[in-house]
């Protein structure tokens, strides 16, 4: 995959508007010269761009899970998956009549199932599928948390699930690889509990492991810090084809180099939990009851399409 390489943006820095913090130079080779961010849809009734955040290239489209929140119909707590239509003019959004209970992290495909020899998941969160089909996903305590779900059966872990479904538990919650799938990055945000409320002194750190074979079978190693933010928890962690990590965090999407330097931040008041990659250096963002979109250098693209 192509690097990206410095141009005139170097030269136009002056003009980046205030959305785009840079913190390193090599922060104008991801935003390019004429960055933008703008808010493509809105909506006050409730928070429906809370999580998932997968962008379906073929089809321009990009589903999103809800927040929690009290249906004022049902007068029960429910979370909606939203189909974005975003290439459409003006952006058309409509809600999608889902089986899946309480969905939240997402990646475009399936298969993933429903128990550890037995003992039920507690609330499955972020889910990415390897290039050799397997699926890794983690499964925090959240629901527990939020009054959701029974007492958890399990620790929050990570897990994976080979092509016949059989399990091997390794370690904790946001989840990615990078491009080589040499390294996963694994982020813990147990500073947030489930139920709202803070323990400043607990991880909000993302994790770098190194992806090892012994007799034939993956483990993660060599566990080191790789990032922690200023501001809030890192979530929805995405790779770019350059090996940058980019996470949401209470101040925006937060960038850091593949050595964990902070290269800048795309300022979001309010902060976010996920967000994807479109085409041609797109970014959706999501903010709860707003969906942005941050115009980056054309040739930016995340790992995960």
């Amino acid at each position: 995959m192509a690097s990206l390489t410095h141009s005139a943006a170097s030269a136009n820095a002056t003009h980046i508007p205030s959305a785009f913090s840079i913190y390193n130079n090599d922060f104008l080779n991801i935003i390019g010269s004429a960055p933008k961010l703008e808010v493509i849809l809105e909506n006050n009734d409730y928070p429906f761009a809370h999580e998932a955040s997968v962008y379906i290239p073929t089809s321009e489209s990009l589903f999103v899970s809800s927040n929690l929140y009290t249906d004022p119909v049902t007068n029960e707590k429910t979370i909606k998956v939203t189909k974005v239509s975003v290439n459409a003019h003006p952006v058309t959004s409509e809600i999608i009549n889902s089986t899946i209970p309480m969905p939240n992290g997402g990646v475009n495909n399936d298969g993933v199932t429903g128990n550890f020899y037995g003992r039920q998941f507690n609330s499955i969160n972020d889910v990415v599928v390897a290039k050799d089909g397997s699926f890794w996903f983690t499964d925090p305590i959240y629901a527990y948390k939020q009054g959701i779900r029974p007492k958890p059966q399990l620790p929050n872990q990570v897990y994976r699930t080979s092509a016949s479904l059989q399990m091997d538990s390794v370690g904790l919650m946001a989840f990615l690889f990078s491009p080589d799938e040499k390294t996963v990055y694994i982020s813990d945000t147990a500073e947030t509990i489930g139920d709202g409320s803070k323990d400043l002194t607990q991880p909000a750190t993302i994790y770098a492991f190194d992806m090892t074979t012994i007799h034939g079978q993956p483990f993660l190693t060599n566990r080191r810090v790789f990032a922690m933010p200023g501001d809030g928890i890192p979530d929805g962690i995405k790779v770019d084809q350059d090996g940058n990590v980019y996470a949401g965090c209470g101040d925006g999407v937060n960038v850091w180099s593949a050595g964990g330097v902070l290269l800048g931040k795309i300022l979001v008041k309010d902060g976010t939990s996920n967000f994807s990659f479109g085409r041609n250096g797109q970014m959706f963002i999501l903010n709860e009851n707003k969906i942005y979109r941050a115009q980056l250098n054309r040739k930016v693209h995340g790992t995960l399409f």
